[in-house]
């Protein structure tokens, strides 16, 4: 069903909510999104571009009213969260944001190309679903495995063993994530979501990776076309609900040592 804008010149408004984030058609079941643009409301792509003045700078309460009032078109979720998440100051200009990002883009390079040194699946196009060490480090052969899995030899530290006992439970969460969208029928929409996943619990190593990180990184990964820009936009989210994974952590570790005990 189409959604009319009718005496609307914002043909943006013309939009079809199934038609941006589309289910499998075996997912009957699957819940229908309750966005509906709503002309002189809903934060159009039209309307974002006029809320910044002629140096980028945003006019961030206007954003807000916005937002607030209509929701966000879809077409521009992903450059309005990195405002609302706080990845940009609303005062910065179009040429320190684009610096900003370069900077950004290349360390999450970094990151990745760090956690691809102790793991070559990161960022191979593919996603770890079983064990690959055990808790005192020795390594779990994989028997589909190229014999491939780490490039650095010697005994691991203590960091990279635990990072490294989280990435079949990313894997097997991943799998698990949204599989009603058409986008994850993608082995590398997969993959993606993974990789992202995995280097941000070599980055938090507080708390690596809970349950629920994925259904949180999931909308971000789709709406951001560039990794790097999705993984930013992910690590703001988790400064802000951090405290909850931190005490979700906290009782599962309770309640495995009470189980121990008894």
């Amino acid at each position: 069903m189409m959604f009319l804008a009718c005496c609307y010149n914002d043909p943006d408004m013309l939009i079809d909510p199934e038609t941006i984030y589309p289910t499998r058609p075996d997912c009957t079941d699957a819940p229908k999104s309750r966005f509906k643009p709503m002309p002189r409301r809903t934060l159009s792509p039209r309307r974002w571009k006029l809320l910044f003045n002629e140096e980028g700078c945003l006019d961030a309460a206007g954003m807000i009213m916005r937002v607030q009032r209509g929701g966000v078109h879809p077409n521009i979720k992903g450059e309005v969260w990195e405002y609302l998440l706080g990845c940009y100051d609303p005062k910065s200009t179009t040429e320190q944001r684009n610096q900003l990002r370069q900077q950004r883009r290349l360390e999450y390079e970094k990151l990745k190309t760090k956690c691809r040194e102790m793991d070559t699946t990161v960022g191979s196009g593919r996603v770890i679903t079983m064990p690959v060490i055990t808790e005192d480090g020795q390594p779990i052969e994989d028997p589909n495995s190229t014999g491939e899995q780490q490039t650095n030899n010697g005994p691991l530290t203590k960091e990279v063993i635990q990072w490294k006992l989280l990435l079949h439970q990313i894997g097997l969460d991943v799998n698990r994530t949204d599989r009603t969208l058409v986008y994850y029928e993608s082995q590398e929409n997969l993959a993606r979501l993974w990789d992202i996943l995995t280097v941000y619990a070599w980055v938090d190593t507080d708390i690596g990776y809970c349950q629920g990180m994925s259904d949180l990184c999931s909308p971000i990964s789709i709406i951001l076309e560039h990794e790097a820009d999705a993984f930013w936009c992910f690590e703001r989210l988790m400064r802000r609900v951090l405290a909850s994974f931190a005490l979700h952590k906290h009782l599962l570790i309770s309640q495995t040592l009470k189980g121990q005990r008894g």
